[in-house]
């Protein structure tokens, strides 16, 4: 029977179908696109070379202001937009104007931490007047208490995460195929209104019997479960409370590594004092990486870091290794090295000062994430073989409980009411 089902799971994959699991989309049904940034300059790892990027082009005038502003279809420097929500120049601190950023650039905005891409925590500059597409639906209920659960591109074959779970903006952005969707755990601020499929939570408890599960349960479920395939994470639902309870103590470790210590938890740390350390001090501007497998070590120039566990280098997303890819950028700001088709004498180089301390701190934490990831991966594939074999809630159970099909008011955003926000030249509007 086991195989049977598995052998029906892998061929409904390939072809989009699967009756033995749910679509990601049909559970939590409202789903924002990438950000899309429209120029890279906007964006980093340091947060000192956005301000001088900014500071540079604020000073600019002219064709040579045009120039470095690298205008697109819907920016260039004489576009007048709304601020994105929380970053009016009526809240607190530094915040982004809406005036035409040639004619009033103001202050540079204090840059914001995002996820860019599966566990790179880089920085942005938020002002609507420079990012084509900022999803300002993200911005509007982002908040102290907001999760946003981050679907990564889907290459066959590869091994490695479905989707992750952060606590930042993500920008979505995927290492290698197609860019997933990103989904808010709450459609309102406060942690309100879960986005969550309609009466979901009611089939849950009656069936599973937790009578204190809440949407951060079903979350953990999804990221314990989630299955990777060319339409996107599909998620079998158990209809055994053991399989479910397991699944959501698992779901919330790694909810818990991925969060890095925010929301008042705790730290993420190696088992029996294994903690990554600098044997070597890493070099100004880097230029490779390599994983000496024998002594478990990163080599970055005459740097050496160590321990490193080989689950932590080989940990893909998308087929892509995660410490090659956050390395590479980071070397490559280091010396304000530009992407492939950008002016060398773009905002691009402008900060380079080699690598930080602040780069080297972030790079041993990461490597605990992915070390303490890795090793809970026999217990999700114990898992998956469970719900092989466990009964499961079925898309007709729930199209009978009334949770399925999901109105198409629950795929748009929101309305919060009382919301006001800076619009285009200093007018306001009430959302």
């Amino acid at each position: 029977m086991a195989a049977r089902r598995t052998a029906a799971a892998a061929t409904a994959a390939g072809s989009g179908e699967d009756s033995t699991s749910l679509e990601l989309d049909e559970l939590m049904p409202w789903s924002v696109r990438p950000l899309r940034t429209g120029r890279s300059w906007v964006s980093g790892p340091d947060p000192a070379a956005l301000r001088a990027r900014w500071e540079r082009l604020a000073a600019a005038e002219g064709p040579e202001q045009e120039r470095l502003f690298r205008p697109s279809r819907s920016r260039t420097p004489h576009t007048p937009v709304a601020a994105l929500p929380g970053r009016s120049t009526a809240g607190a601190g530094a915040a982004a104007g809406t005036g035409r950023f040639a004619r009033e650039p103001g202050a540079c905005p204090d840059p914001v931490r995002i996820l860019h891409g599966p566990f790179d925590e880089q920085w942005l500059l938020p002002d609507h007047r420079l990012i084509d597409a900022a999803r300002p639906e993200l911005w509007r209920v982002g908040d102290g208490r907001q999760l946003f659960a981050v679907e990564h591109g889907y290459v066959p074959q590869t091994a490695g995460p479905a989707l992750s779970v952060t606590h930042l903006l993500p920008d979505g952005h995927s290492p290698a195929g197609r860019p997933g969707r990103i989904r808010p755990l709450y459609r309102r601020p406060d942690a309100t209104d879960p986005n969550l499929a309609p009466g979901l939570l009611d089939v849950v408890r009656t069936r599973l019997g937790p009578q204190e599960a809440g949407p951060e349960s079903v979350l953990a479920w999804i990221l314990a479960a989630a299955l990777p395939s060319p339409s996107g994470c599909r998620i079998p639902l158990p209809a055994d409370a053991e399989v479910w309870a397991a699944g959501v103590e698992l779901g919330r470790e790694l909810v818990r590594l991925q969060l890095r210590g925010a929301r008042g938890g705790e730290r993420p740390r190696l088992p029996g004092g294994r903690r990554p350390y600098v044997r070597a001090a890493l070099p100004a501007r880097p230029t490779g990486i390599v994983y000496d497998a024998e002594a478990e070590a990163l080599v970055i120039g005459d740097g050496r870091i160590s321990p490193v566990p080989a689950g932590a280098w080989e940990f893909t997303v998308s087929g892509v290794r995660v410490l090659e890819l956050w390395f590479g950028r980071r070397a490559a700001a280091a010396v304000g090295a530009v992407p492939e088709g950008v002016e060398a004498d773009g905002l691009e180089v402008v900060g380079a000062r080699g690598w930080t301390p602040e780069w080297t701190s972030e790079l041993l934490e990461l490597i605990t994430v992915l070390a303490l990831l890795d090793g809970l991966r026999p217990r999700q594939e114990a898992l998956r073989a469970r719900l092989e074999r466990a009964p499961l809630i079925s898309r007709d159970e729930l199209r009978a409980a009334g949770v399925l099909p999901v109105p198409a008011s629950l795929r748009r955003p929101a309305s919060v009411l009382g919301h006001q926000e800076e619009g285009p030249e200093g007018q306001f509007a009430l959302l």
